[in-house]
């Protein structure tokens, strides 16, 4: 594996090489995105190599579903469905000290699941907390994105940069991040709203110009 300084200087490049694309943020037109691809997210008040530092990365699997995915982190008031908004949610509600938490971790996708919890969650809670969750998202966040249509290499991708972001000295946290409350431990230590994929391999420079030459 290459050393810190390696890493950090290819980071740096990561980052440069993003700023470089077009930025989107909330309400963003779908129509104006990549069919496929991978997505990159800043959030407000993070910085990095001079900059907003990278502070998610993530793709979709379904072909032709970048958009849709990037909705369902943004718009669509379902944790289920985002893990991202999960994340969010959890954070916000274990800074409150709020004891809904417990609830909120509870996944509710199948049928089973939503017979089980029915009349057991508070509704309208469930409600304002998915309010709270788009609002901070909306507010907070913007994206860039890099066309990738095949999808192994969108994976291969993602891997190689979510590990390269995570491995950088130099892409630490601010002390008012949002993430130094969540319950997870991935989230917390990386600085990353991420739990999977930390333990990727980084980017080396040579792969580094490949990535560029995508976006060319």
């Amino acid at each position: 594996m290459a050393g810190r300084a390696d890493v950090a200087g290819v980071c740096a490049g990561v980052h440069a090489f993003a700023w470089a694309l077009a930025r989107h943020r909330f309400p963003f037109d779908a129509s104006a995105l990549p069919r496929n691809g991978i997505y990159l997210l800043f959030e407000a008040g993070e910085g990095g190599h001079g900059g907003e530092r990278i502070v998610r990365v993530g793709t979709h699997t379904g072909a032709g579903q970048l958009s849709s995915r990037l909705k369902q982190h943004f718009v669509a008031p379902n944790k289920d469905r985002s893990i991202f908004r999960k994340n969010i949610g959890r954070a916000l509600l274990a800074c409150d000290g709020d004891p809904f938490l417990e609830h909120w971790e509870i996944d509710r996708t199948t049928r089973s699941a939503r017979d089980r919890w029915a009349g057991r969650i508070d509704e309208d809670k469930q409600a304002r907390t998915e309010a709270r969750v788009s609002e901070r998202i909306q507010r907070w966040f913007s994206f860039a994105v890099l066309e990738v249509s095949d999808k192994g290499d969108r994976l291969a991708w993602e891997a190689a940069l979510i590990g390269t972001v995570n491995a950088c000295p130099a892409c630490g946290a601010s002390s008012q991040w949002l993430g130094r409350w969540s319950p997870k431990a991935k989230i917390r230590e990386s600085g990353l709203w991420l739990v999977n994929g930390l333990a990727s391999e980084p980017l080396a420079a040579a792969t580094l110009a490949k990535l560029e030459r995508l976006a060319a």
